[in-house]
């Protein structure tokens, strides 16, 4: 999202950095929002906070700058894009036959929402407050909130997070 908030920004250097960190010397990838996403089924082109998969990487084409496949997607809430991200743009991308896990990151306070797919449902699982966690079984790792919103400032001292 061109534009994006301090906070937005830092909560996807944040997922990507995890992310990162605990796929080392697997062969899982993650992509940030200059990886532009289609939904084949629909023909949507989207730019996710995050993209990550643990199987080869498909592309739309030879640029190879179009991933198709992602297994998880995730979602940093905005004010001018929150209703769409739940809306419209999950109904697309639960189309993508290779998606696992949608998650939605509030930028305003300590709170996630997980949809993990099981066969045709979406099961919702929240983590709320710096204390909780996100575990993403299908993608082999866990995402700490303390982590997830670390430099992040919720406009009150007491949700504020430092670097350990």
């Amino acid at each position: 999202m061109a534009g994006a908030s301090r906070e937005h920004v830092t909560i996807v250097a944040n997922l990507a950095y995890l992310l990162v960190g605990q796929f080392k010397g697997r062969p899982c990838m993650a992509f940030t929002n200059d990886m532009r996403l289609k939904v084949t089924e629909t023909g949507l082109y989207t730019y996710p906070g995050v993209a990550a998969l643990c199987s080869e990487p498909e592309f739309e084409d030879s640029e190879q700058d179009t991933l198709t496949n992602p297994s998880l997607i995730i979602e940093v809430l905005s004010d001018s894009t929150e209703r769409y991200d739940r809306g419209d743009k999950f109904a697309h991308y639960r189309r993508l036959t290779s998606l696992q896990d949608y998650v939605l990151v509030s930028q305003h306070r300590p709170l996630v929402e997980h949809f993990t797919r099981h066969g045709e449902e979406w099961i919702l699982r929240m983590a709320e407050g710096l204390e909780a966690s996100l575990p993403l079984p299908a993608m082999g790792c866990e995402l700490p909130l303390t982590d997830i919103y670390d430099k992040v400032s919720f406009g009150r001292d007491d949700f504020m997070t430092d670097a350990k």
